[in-house]
C-alpha cells in the first residue's frame, strides 16, 4: 500500500466545505452493467448482481413526490436501464416536474430487453448523458471494450433519428474521459468547448451525428482507475500532480455542494466518488443518513459539512471536473 503524501482536502481549503440546499439527487441504481470499462470507479461488470431493492425504490419515489425542492433526478450505476426500479424512478420523477438525466452507456440498446430504451427516453423526455470518451474507434475500444464505438455511434445515430441533439426537450449530451496513464507524464483534460467543437465536427462529418453538449470529465483516483494507478506504481504521483493543480475557484461550483448521492442500499453521500470509497455523508451531530431517515425527518438539507478526502483534488484540478463536466 502506498503512503498518499499529498495535503488533507480540508487542510488545503482552510474552511470547511458547506453543503448548500439540495436540488439534485443521483442515484446509483446498481453495480449490473454490460460492459466492464477499465476506468470504472463503479467496478461494474456482467458478473455484479448488486441493485435498489423494492423498498429503496419505493422509499426514493416517496422523496421524489415529497420534496419539490429536487429538481433534477440523476440516474446512474452501472448501466442505471440494468438495474430494478429504472422505470418507476423515470416515471415518477416526470410526473413531480423534475428533470431526468440517465448516464447511459449507449451499447445498453442493442442487448435483449433494451430495445425499447431510446424510444422510452425519447417519450419521458429523458436527458441522456452517454459516455463516449473518445471520437476515435481504437481509443474508445480500448477502454470500453471491442465493438463498444461502433454500437456507441449506431446508438447515437438511432437518437438523433427520434430527435435528440435536435429537439429542444430531447438532450444528448457526450462524456469524455482521459485515458489511464501509464506512465507519470500526467495531464488533465483538454479544454471543453474546444474539444467539444472537435467531436461536434469529426462525429457530424464521419457519422452525421449531432449531440448537445460534451462534458469532460477527470478520472478521479477510485475503483478501477485506482487499482490500475496502484498496478503501475502511479497512484500518490497522480494525487500529488492533481493537488498541484487545484484551483480554489472552482469549490464553489462542486457537485457536491447541492446534491445527495443515493447507494442501492438507500444510504445517502456527499457524491458518487465518496460513495464508492464508502465515505458517508454526516449530520452535524456526526449520524450517517438513509433514504428511511430523510423522510422521517422530513427534511433533505440535514447535512452541514461535506466529507472529503484526496481524491477532491481531482474535481478541482484546473477548470475543474463534475458530473455536469468542468466547472469553469
Amino acid at each position: 500500500m502506498q503512503t498518499i503524501s499529498t495535503t488533507p482536502f480540508e487542510d488545503k481549503l482552510n474552511y470547511p466545505l458547506k453543503k448548500k440546499q439540495i436540488s439534485v439527487l443521483q442515484i446509483n441504481l446498481g453495480k449490473r452493467c454490460n460492459l466492464a470499462c477499465t476506468h470504472c470507479h463503479v467496478e461494474a461488470s456482467p458478473k455484479r448482481t448488486e441493485e435498489i431493492s423494492p423498498q429503496i425504490c419505493e422509499d426514493l419515489i416517496s422523496l421524489i413526490y415529497k420534496f419539490p425542492q429536487i429538481q433534477i433526478v440523476d440516474l446512474t450505476g452501472g448501466a442505471p436501464e440494468m438495474n430494478y426500479g429504472f422505470k418507476p424512478l423515470v416515471e415518477a420523477a416526470r410526473v413531480t416536474g423534475k428533470q431526468v438525466i440517465v448516464r447511459s452507456n449507449l451499447t445498453i440498446y442493442f442487448e435483449e430487453e433494451f430495445d425499447d430504451l431510446p424510444e422510452y427516453f425519447a417519450q419521458h423526455q429523458v436527458r441522456v448523458v452517454a459516455s463516449l470518451p473518445c471520437y476515435l474507434a481504437d481509443n474508445v475500444d480500448k477502454m470500453r471494450g471491442n465493438g463498444v464505438f461502433d454500437r456507441s455511434t449506431q446508438a447515437l445515430q438511432w437518437l438523433n433519428k427520434l430527435g435528440y441533439g435536435k429537439q429542444k426537450n430531447l438532450i444528448l449530451d457526450l462524456v469524455y474521459n482521459p485515458p489511464l496513464p501509464t506512465n507519470a507524464k500526467f495531464s488533465l483534460a483538454p479544454e471543453q468547448t474546444k474539444l467539444e467543437q472537435d467531436y461536434k465536427i469529426f462525429l457530424q462529418e464521419h457519422f452525421d451525428i449531432v449531440f448537445n453538449n460534451l462534458f469532460t470529465i477527470t478520472n478521479l483516483p477510485v475503483g478501477r482507475t485506482k487499482m490500475h494507478l496502484e498496478r503501475q506504481k502511479l497512484h500518490t504521483s497522480y494525487l500529488q500532480f492533481l493537488e498541484s493543480h487545484f484551483n480554489g475557484s472552482t469549490v464553489e461550483h462542486l457537485m457536491c455542494r447541492d446534491q445527495l448521492s443515493i447507494d442501492y442500499l438507500g444510504n445517502v453521500y456527499d457524491c458518487d466518488f465518496n460513495q464508492m470509497m464508502h465515505l458517508p455523508a454526516r449530520t452535524h451531530n456526526g449520524e450517517s443518513l438513509t433514504v428511511a431517515k430523510l423522510l422521517e425527518f422530513d427534511n433533505l438539507d440535514l447535512i452541514n459539512e461535506i466529507q472529503t478526502a484526496s481524491y477532491c483534488y481531482g474535481c478541482t484540478a484546473g477548470c475543474g471536473s463534475s458530473c455536469g463536466g468542468a466547472l469553469l
